[in-house]
C-alpha cells in the first residue's frame, strides 16, 4: 500500500516537474508569441504522451501485483486445505484405532468375566454340593 502511494507521488512529481520545467524553459526562451505557443503545444503533447506511458506502466504493474497476490492467496488456501485434510485423516485414523482397541479390550474383558463367572458358579455349586453331602451325612448318622 505504501509503495502504491510512493509510486503515485513520484509519478505526480515527475509530471508536475516536467510541466513547470517546460513552462519556465519556454518562457525564458527568446521566441515570438506564435513560436512560443507552438512550443508550448508540442511540450504539452510530449508531456501528455509521457504521462499516458507512465499511467500505462503503473496500471500494468498494479495488475501484475494484484494477479501475484491472487496467485499467492490461492496457493495459501490450497496448502491450508491440504493440511486440514491431512489433519482430518490423521484424526480419523487415531479415532478408528482407538475404537478398535476399545472393542478388543471390551471383548477380552467380557471373555474373562464370563470365564470367572463360570468358575464362581462352579465353585458355588461345588460348595453347595459339599454342604448338602455333609448335611446328608449328619442326617444319616443321627
Amino acid at each position: 500500500m505504501e509503495e502504491n502511494k510512493a509510486a503515485k507521488g513520484l509519478l505526480l512529481g515527475f509530471i508536475t516537474g516536467g510541466i513547470v520545467g517546460a513552462a519556465v524553459a519556454l518562457l525564458y526562451a527568446p521566441k515570438s508569441g506564435k513560436e512560443l505557443r507552438n512550443d508550448i503545444r508540442l511540450k504539452k503533447d510530449e508531456l501528455w504522451d509521457d504521462t499516458s506511458e507512465y499511467v500505462q506502466v503503473a496500471k500494468t504493474k498494479a495488475s501484475d501485483l494484484i494477479n501475484e497476490g491472487k496467485r499467492k492467496s490461492e496457493e495459501l488456501i490450497s496448502d491450508a486445505k491440504k493440511k486440514a485434510n491431512s489433519l482430518i485423516g490423521d484424526a480419523n485414523t487415531i479415532l478408528n484405532d482407538a475404537k478398535q482397541k476399545a472393542t478388543t479390550t471390551l471383548n477380552t474383558t467380557k471373555d474373562k468375566l464370563n470365564i470367572e463367572a463360570d468358575r464362581v458358579k462352579d465353585a458355588f455349586k461345588s460348595g453347595m454340593d459339599a454342604y448338602n453331602q455333609e448335611k446328608n451325612q449328619e442326617k444319616n448318622k443321627s
